[in-house]
């Protein structure tokens, strides 16, 4: 029951004939790649078994009741089709030489009564003639790409040139027209799905009948994936047909048309040349024959969505009111002074995409404050977005959109009042209409940015970003000083998401880029949206932790290279959160940095690591306890005030303690930093310096610093890459001179440790000698070394 449980969730029970055939099918595959079967008895009991399947799924269509007698006809064809299909490949081992034959006539009548089952299948539509022509242009190149894969994977001893290249062709128009089913406007109708599954089959009787025969080789099992599974598609496609089951898909899904057929080029080009086969004159005509139906594409969406920018740019929407909008300051012009429902609110936009609010706030300091609560906008009432929907509206509109948004945001001015402001925009907007291209529309943001909608593809879009960066650099000129600003852009591709959908992803995407330090382009995808979510569900949960009780501690323990002795243990922090499951410290620290709760988060986890070491004082007198400070809590004033009262508390002898902070951190105020270490050193509390590199100015710097630990990475301890040796070598020298102990961490090889050891560090710490346990755990590792003591 455990076992089928899960099964039964990933698998709907209507699907399980089909999950447990694929599963067989994919065992006999696996079972013909070594040689325990024939392959051409796998490709017979998988294809027997496949339109056993589906023939019984489209009996059970054929013999329904009803008073529409079309369902029935198609069920009773397709059924026919599919088992015409099985008895093809079933009859091949029977078959001999002559296979090709057999299979080439088996396919023919495939088609036939595949056609004429689709043709009575309910839900089927039929396109306009421009659209079917638009359709035919868009999948030209790719088809003939397909089917340069097919002619380089395609044995070269195998049959003629002249077959193999039919082959190769009708591979890459069935897989192209396949792709088109299942990736077109209305890929989720039965009707398509089963037209899909019809070219599928096809294909696999075509490689079927191209690839050779068994026994010659295993090659032709590649044909069993598609053919099973298209029976299943053609299976479960004329059902829901048959029920209207599916809703339709108001946009083609663009990438898999573009995205698949590049990616198989690829792959059967790098099959090709690592088998040491040279490129010949077919596939050099086959891929010039690509070049111009690609570039009749690209020239035909950039001038469908060049006409759909500029028809937004100056259409008007009837009977609103603009009595209440803010107007387009004239300053702003490099052009002609765009009418007034350009002057768009798109931070409204963007609030009312992420379900935020109406209002937004020009203050971006924090990446993520926007997404947290509404504020008040600082820049007057925001403005309308309806001009900037409607632009991204007409790009989807398209047969094959293609075009983006540039949401572009300016730091720097938060400190400026709403009329400085407003110049420095209107300059930027200056700047910008003379990089972009004379039909993209700039519509008017807030008080910090604007939004650029071009009609270029993504690519083209990115470059136009960069430049904007680079054109918005520049220091403005504002009340007689010259002010330097900061730029974010967030990019979002139209690609048949809708306008709300596409505002939203740009403004993630220009999140993502205020976070990652600004000045600087980010394009939207999918993960940076779970990253999003993830990160508001991490900022939600996070204040009350320590209150709940939800924080842990785990201890890793520090040992001494040359005998194996434990001599102390790092305390790390662990969120478990009952939401969000165990968070580390990597994903933790930056959002309690952010909502300013480290010095909670950091108190808690010295009172709680000072509490254990006083309860492993009992039996173990001299272990030490390290634990990571940040430099914003170490330099606050009463820093060594507080952790001497906590020591104070649990009677732990100071020395036990060791403070670490991190290397990285340090330089930003290194003066300050000197000085409490030193008022800790003073105390009797031993330091470290963790994360330490070895550059020239770690190494000054360290001679400055009052430490008595110092931690490296494995990166130090393996040999170089340039051949010269480690760079442990230094800094134990370096180490030997000041006084200080070398503790080589994260190690998790034995090759490591034995190479800090050479190395001459005297502590590692890391997986491959111990891993973070509880206490408890820890405590029963350290009671192996009675005689642990340093």
């Amino acid at each position: 029951m455990l076992l089928a449980y899960p099964f039964r969730v990933l698998v709907p029970r209507r699907a399980a004939p089909e999950a447990a055939t694929s599963v067989a099918v994919a065992l006999l595959l696996f079972a013909g790649s070594v040689d325990l079967v024939p392959p051409s008895v796998v490709i017979a009991l998988a294809a027997g078994a496949g339109a056993t399947l589906a023939g019984l799924r489209l009996s059970r269509l054929a013999a329904r009741r009803g008073t529409d007698p079309t369902p029935r006809a198609a069920g009773a064809l397709l059924d026919a089709a599919v088992v015409v299909a099985g008895l093809t490949a079933v009859v091949l081992p029977l078959a001999g030489i002559g296979h090709a034959v057999a299979v080439l006539i088996g396919s023919l009548v495939v088609a036939a009564l595949s056609t004429a089952g689709l043709h009575r299948l309910p839900g089927r539509s039929r396109e306009a003639a421009p659209i079917r022509l638009r359709w035919l242009v868009e999948s030209t190149g790719p088809a003939v790409g397909l089917a340069l894969a097919g002619w380089l994977l395609l044995p070269a001893d195998g049959p003629p040139a002249p077959l193999r290249l039919v082959a190769a062709l009708t591979l890459g128009g069935l897989g192209m027209a396949a792709l088109n089913a299942f990736a077109g406007p209305r890929r989720r109708s039965g009707a398509a799905v089963c037209r899909g599954g019809v070219l599928l089959t096809l294909g696999g009787l075509v490689l079927l009948a191209t690839l050779p025969a068994a026994p010659a080789g295993r090659v032709a099992l590649l044909a069993v994936p598609p053919l099973v599974f298209g029976m299943f598609a053609v299976a479960v496609g004329a059902a829901d047909a048959a029920d209207d089951a599916e809703p339709l898909e108001p946009v083609a899904a663009a990438w898999p048309r573009s995205v698949l057929p590049a990616a198989v080029l690829l792959l059967a080009s790098g099959l090709h040349l690592s088998a040491g086969r040279a490129p010949d004159q077919t596939s050099v005509l086959l891929a010039l024959a690509a070049v111009p139906p690609l570039v009749l594409r690209e020239l035909l969406r950039a001038g469908d969505a060049s006409r759909s920018v500029r028809r937004a740019a100056h259409r008007r929407p009837a009977g609103r009111s603009l009595r209440h909008r803010r107007a387009v300051p004239a300053r702003w012009s490099g052009a002609p002074e765009p009418p007034p429902e350009q002057a768009l609110g798109v931070a409204e936009g963007v609030a009312t995409a992420t379900g935020v609010g109406s209002t937004w706030s020009p203050d971006h300091s924090s990446a993520w404050s926007g997404l947290n609560r509404p504020v008040a906008s600082a820049g007057g009432t925001p403005g309308d977005r309806v001009a900037l929907l409607d632009a991204l509206a007409a790009i989807g509109d398209v047969p094959a959109p293609a075009g983006a948004l540039l949401l572009v945001d300016l730091h720097g001015t938060e400190g400026f009042g709403p009329t400085a402001r407003e110049d420095v925009l209107a300059e930027a907007v200056h700047r910008a209409r003379a990089v972009i291209a004379p039909d993209d529309l700039v519509t008017g943001c807030t008080a910090t940015g604007f939004a650029v909608v071009t009609a270029a593809g993504p690519v083209l879009a990115y470059a136009l970003g960069t430049r904007l960066l680079s054109a918005l650099d520049p220091p403005y000129q504002l009340a007689g000083a010259m002010l330097r600003v900061q730029t974010s852009i967030g990019l979002a591709e139209v690609s048949g998401a809708g306008p709300a959908d596409v505002l939203r992803q740009a403004e993630l995407a220009r999140r993502r880029a205020v976070q990652l330090g600004r000045d600087r382009v980010e394009w939207y995808d999918a993960f940076l949206e779970e990253q999003l979510v993830r990160r508001l569900d991490l900022e939600r949960e996070l204040p009350g932790a320590v209150a709940r009780g939800e924080l842990d501690l785990v201890y890793q323990p520090v040992v001494d290279l040359a005998d194996g002795q434990p001599v102390g243990a790092e305390a790390l922090l662990r969120w478990r959160s009952p939401v969000l499951g165990t968070v580390l410290p990597a994903e933790l620290l930056p959002v309690a940095e952010d909502l300013d709760l480290v010095g909670e988060l950091e108190w808690w986890v010295l009172d709680r690591a000072c509490r254990q070491l006083s309860n492993w004082s009992v039996g173990v007198r001299e272990l030490w306890m390290a634990v990571n400070v940040t430099t914003r809590e170490l330099t606050t004033p009463d820093f060594v005030q507080r952790l001497a009262a906590v020591l104070a508390a649990y009677g732990v002898p100071p020395e036990r303690l060791v403070v670490e902070v991190s290397e990285p951190r340090v330089a930003g105020d290194l003066s300050t930093v000197v000085a409490w270490l030193a008022g800790l050193r003073s105390l009797g509390v031993r330091t470290a310096l963790d994360d330490f590199r070895a550059e020239h100015a770690s190494l000054a710097q360290l001679r400055r610093l009052p430490i008595d630990l110092l931690k490296v990475g494995p990166e130090l301890v393996g040999a170089r890459p340039d051949g010269q040796p480690p760079l442990i070598d230094v800094v134990v020298n370096v180490g030997e001179r000041l006084g200080v102990e070398i503790v080589a961490e994260e190690l998790e090889s034995s090759t490591e440790v034995e190479g800090a050891r050479r190395g001459g560090c005297r502590y590692g710490q890391g997986f491959a000698l111990s891993r973070p346990a509880t206490a408890e755990r820890v405590e029963a590792y350290f009671e192996e070394f009675p005689s642990a003591s340093r």
